[in-house]
């Protein structure tokens, strides 16, 4: 009889599968780019994403924060060009607040960080935070677009590492008017 692998094993297992490699799929790679965000930002933010949440992090006083990312490299990728990057910040038609949907057109999150990873040679690694670029951009200051082109997120803002996240955000943040929150 084989004995079942414990609940650790598992997690073991399948993080070592999904998160191992230099180069993460891109259907994961936002959980990466969001546990480095959140490195930055914590303790003052909450990572709070789950399944379909409609932000990522959030503060205690209700200021809420969208995390996209595009990456020049990717995991399928057989040369070294890089692919061409754009972030989604599609309106969506509403929101859940936990379990509740929320019938509520718009962008949920009040400012949105666009993080690229610019590395598209052998060395990129999509775990290293050192190699992530971001974009802080309240959500008011972004275009009506379902795409945002690397192009246009550089023309609306400069880009910073991580050791300036944080400070970005909290200049993005005092910028808000109080009614936007």
């Amino acid at each position: 009889m084989i004995d079942l692998p414990t609940v650790a094993e598992i997690q073991r297992k399948v993080a070592e599968t999904a998160f191992g490699r230099p180069l993460v799929t891109n259907v994961l790679r936002g959980h990466v780019v969001e546990a480095i965000v959140a490195a930055a930002l914590e303790p003052e933010w909450e990572w709070c994403a789950e399944d379909y949440s409609s932000w990522d992090l959030q503060r205690a006083d209700g200021l809420r924060l969208e995390v996209k990312q595009s990456a020049a490299r990717q995991s399928w990728a057989t040369s070294d060009k890089p692919s061409a990057c754009s972030f989604d910040i599609a309106e969506r038609k509403g929101r859940w607040e936990g379990a509740v949907w929320i019938d509520s057109a718009g962008r949920a999150a009040h400012i949105y960080v666009l993080a690229h990873h610019p590395v598209a040679d052998i060395s990129a690694d999509h775990r290293e935070a050192a190699q992530w670029r971001f974009y802080v951009i309240p959500t008011d200051q972004l275009p009506l677009t379902r795409r945002l082109s690397l192009s246009r997120a550089r023309a609306l803002t400069n880009d910073v590492g991580f050791a300036e996240l944080a400070a970005e955000v909290a200049g993005a943040a005092a910028s808000l008017k109080p009614s936007a929150i």
